[in-house]
């Protein structure tokens, strides 16, 4: 069994399929432990009472797999040929792993404005994760940038939290579906800005963390200044998928498609898990589930496979 990344969906996977014999291989990537590596403070996990660390989340998952006999490779994979079994990956120094069974848990990264404040500035009141870290800014007030459904749906879910949201978005409409502009619309905690980007999001100093964002008005190019104790950058996430484009099935935005209840993929016996085919949930805890599901797909697969062999033999 081929695991390609090493996240909660990946690490989980590996766990189901060492468990059931299969033997995985888990191939880490460019990051190794996926997205809860560059988070701090993880509050949503089943099983822990107090807060813990993404970092260390992924350390003591890390540490199962390889208990319960998975091997971990540190590679960048940069070709595939999935053509025939055993799959076959491809790593930029050259080695190749193979595998009678691929599943891919590649995950999706979250997109940023890529300004040098937000970047210094990220788990210090920044985040492109309402759902992860609303909770920690109950009671203050926040601001979420971004037009579309991700914007609109973070700015709803923060006023669970928050009686103080902005949406700021630097055009004079929404992308967002109508029925989640009406909801937006009609809400007493939230206020838009419109026509406005953000130029920087503003240190305050020690462990102040941030206070302010910078804006400049796209029509008249005017600065402004919004104070704010949270600012959640709501413009997408790019799912890791393009090794895979011309290989696999991919939905129109870019997510590996999968069969509806499973995580079977185009190409029988591939398989993907977590935020590379969900681009609704996002969490950890979902990647995890997925990663699973992943497992036991494989499982099920490789018994078909070797019955239908048997039976050919024997015919």
């Amino acid at each position: 069994m081929l695991i390609l990344g090493s996240g909660p969906a990946g690490l989980t996977a590996a766990i189901y399929g060492a468990r059931a014999g299969m033997a995985p291989i888990v191939v880490q990537g460019i990051q190794p432990g996926g997205q809860l590596t560059t988070t701090t403070d993880v509050e949503n996990y089943p099983g822990f009472k107090e807060v813990i660390q993404g970092p260390w989340l992924m350390e003591q998952m890390q540490a199962q797999a390889e208990h319960v006999g998975t091997r971990l490779m540190w590679d960048t994979i940069v070709e595939v040929d999935l053509t025939a079994r055993p799959f076959r990956l491809i790593g930029d120094g050259g080695d190749v792993y193979e595998g009678e069974v691929l599943v891919i848990a590649t995950g999706a990264q979250a997109k940023w404005l890529g300004l040098d404040s937000e970047d210094a500035m990220k788990g210090k009141g920044v985040s492109a994760c309402a759902t992860c870290d609303g909770f920690f800014y109950r009671g203050k007030k926040v601001a979420v940038i971004g037009g579309g459904n991700t914007a609109v749906e973070e700015a709803l879910y923060l006023t669970n939290h928050s009686d103080d949201v902005t949406l700021i978005h630097r055009r004079d409409t929404l992308r967002a579906e109508r029925i989640l502009q009406e909801r937006l619309f009609a809400h007493p905690g939230i206020k838009v800005l419109w026509n406005k980007e953000v130029r920087e999001f503003v240190d305050g100093g020690g462990t102040a963390g941030l206070v302010a964002l910078t804006l400049e008005d796209t029509v008249s190019g005017e600065h402004s200044r919004i104070d704010v104790d949270g600012g959640f950058v709501a413009i997408g996430h790019h799912p890791a998928t393009e090794l895979f484009r011309g290989h696999l099935a991919l939905d129109e935005d870019g997510y590996i498609a999968v069969e509806t209840g499973s995580t079977r993929t185009s190409v029988p016996g591939v398989f993907a898990c977590g935020d590379v085919m969900d681009k609704v949930y996002r969490q950890a805890v979902t990647a995890a589930g997925t990663g699973c599901m992943a497992a036991l797909d494989a499982e099920r697969f490789l018994a078909e496979a070797e019955f239908e062999a048997i039976k050919e033999a024997a015919e």
